[in-house]
């Protein structure tokens, strides 16, 4: 409990209880493990097939890919989080053919597809 009995008291009394809380709070995140399976090799890639009509269009750039890999290195899940919408499917399309390094469980991976006109 927090005694109000004065202003200036208890607001002190109350503003140590909250720096308290959150040192604790900070101390808590600090000491979970890092995520070390997130960072997972890639053993192999298939090249995206790039879209006809981006190409017409000269569309080029980046598409990152967050994918759920497998403890097997397989890939179980992507999603395109940036990029361009025209080279989203396509880069979805090549990640979920690529092989990771295995690990201990499921990892969260991003990673980058480039589409150049070269």
């Amino acid at each position: 409990m927090i005694n109000l009995t004065s202003k200036t008291g208890g607001r002190r009394r109350l503003g140590l209880r909250l720096l308290q809380g959150a040192a604790l709070v900070l101390a808590l995140v600090l000491a979970l493990p890092a995520r070390a399976g997130d960072e997972r090799a890639i053993k192999s890639r298939v090249p995206p097939v790039y879209p006809e009509i981006a190409k017409r269009m000269r569309i080029s750039g980046e598409v990152r890919i967050q994918a759920t890999v497998n403890s097997d290195g397989t890939v179980k899940t992507v999603k395109a989080v940036s990029g361009n919408h025209m080279l989203g499917e396509a880069a979805e399309d090549a990640v979920k053919k690529w092989k990771f390094e295995p690990g201990t469980g499921d990892a969260t991976v991003t990673v980058a597809v480039n589409f150049s006109l070269n």
